[in-house]
């Protein structure tokens, strides 16, 4: 039985090794964080992703716990309303669809639970070597012992430590698009039920939404930014950043950049894509965000997570034991895919790529091969 190491416990990495196990193959999945993580926006399953979800037996689960929003409110940067849809919302799309909108952390938690007894999880370490030789990989840990390994996959995201180490350094593949993100949650200080609202203030704006029964809010936050130094990605540096652009906007950014301060689930990063030659070297591979992030202005970085996951473990379990035959399918049966999503993300530049774009890229690829 092969051995497989997935960096990565969000939600590529277990639903590659739910199907890895299912073809044979004994996964692994190493996560930094202490557990399943928590926070962060909301995300589509959509197309064909909504497909590999029915297969792995969680459709109906998602499709519970999705979001119901009412509609949206485009506002002034006064907070003064300028229009309003009852049929669509910029988070998810039109509201009377087959598109599946939820909480990315009800997603990661709904695919470990369903996993876990599939797979070895190891939380709270991360790799820090490779070293290839003819018979596997000998994997370097933070915390626990080194290890050797048929094959490794790299599912750790925008700043994969597989890419760094097995491709070379992060500025060779990640392209900036000029601009952060900062996704946080607070209480439901706007009284919103149901309903999104959506402000831009000059280089920035943000997405509002309701979610738990309306308790809390979840904020998306975006500001126009080339890339940072480093000195503001350390400690705190980032949070002040985001929570000082925040109090410079006109319609409540003193209380919003208050709920910045505060939110125990903060994140910020930068809105970039990931863009390669090839995606695997030796034994090594990467899957979703850490090999073809689309973006947050995609939508898609979840689809095409699900995506391929399912397929390169199809192309795994297909090979017989050649993992070079199965990555090149792999590539091979994604790509054009990978291609027309990540498309989506600047198509229209300042906006959300029109619908019959994202209809055609959602469904534009065989499952089956």
């Amino acid at each position: 039985m092969q051995t497989v190491l997935i960096s990565g416990g969000g939600i590529a990495g277990p639903v590659l090794a739910h199907w890895l196990r299912r073809r044979g193959f004994a996964p692994t999945v190493v996560e930094r964080a202490a557990g399943p993580r928590r926070g962060g926006q909301a995300v589509d399953i959509r197309g064909v992703a909504r497909d590999v979800m029915a297969r792995t037996g969680l459709l109906e689960r998602a499709a519970a716990v999705r979001t119901r929003m009412r509609g949206m409110s485009v506002l002034d940067p006064l907070g003064r309303e300028l229009s309003r849809s009852t049929e669509e919302t910029f988070s998810s799309g039109r509201l009377d669809g087959d598109d599946i909108e939820l909480l990315r952390e009800d997603l990661v938690e709904m695919v470990w639970e369903h996993t876990r007894g599939e797979a070895e999880y190891v939380f709270g370490d991360c790799i820090t070597s490779l070293d290839e030789d003819g018979d596997g990989v000998r994997a370097g840990f933070a915390r626990g012992p080194a290890r050797t390994f048929d094959l490794v996959v790299g599912a750790d995201g925008l700043h994969s430590a597989v890419r760094r180490l097995a491709f070379g350094p992060e500025e060779d593949f990640v392209h900036h698009l000029g601009s952060h993100l900062s996704v946080f949650g607070a209480e439901n200080f706007l009284g919103l039920e149901d309903w999104q609202l959506w402000l831009r203030d000059g280089d920035a704006g943000f997405g509002i939404m309701p979610v738990r029964g309306n308790t809390e809010l979840r904020i998306a936050f975006g500001f126009e930014s080339g890339p940072l130094p480093v000195e503001l990605r350390r400690g705190d540096a980032l949070r002040h950043l985001v929570a000082d652009r925040l109090a410079s906007l006109r319609w409540e950014g003193r209380r919003l950049a208050r709920a910045a301060l505060d939110a125990p689930d903060f994140h910020c990063d930068a809105v970039a894509q990931v863009r390669m030659d090839g995606w695997s070297r030796g034994r090594a591979v990467l899957l979703g965000d850490a090999g073809y992030c689309p973006s947050p202005l995609s939508g898609q970085g979840t689809s095409l997570a699900l995506a391929g996951a399912y397929v390169l473990a199809d192309c795994l379990g297909g090979a017989g034991g050649d993992h070079g035959a199965a990555f090149a399918e792999y590539e091979r049966r994604m790509r054009p895919f990978v291609a027309l999503n990540q498309a989506l993300a600047t198509e229209n530049a300042g906006g959300p790529a029109p619908e019959s774009s994202v209809a055609r890229a959602k469904g534009a690829l065989d499952l089956d091969g």
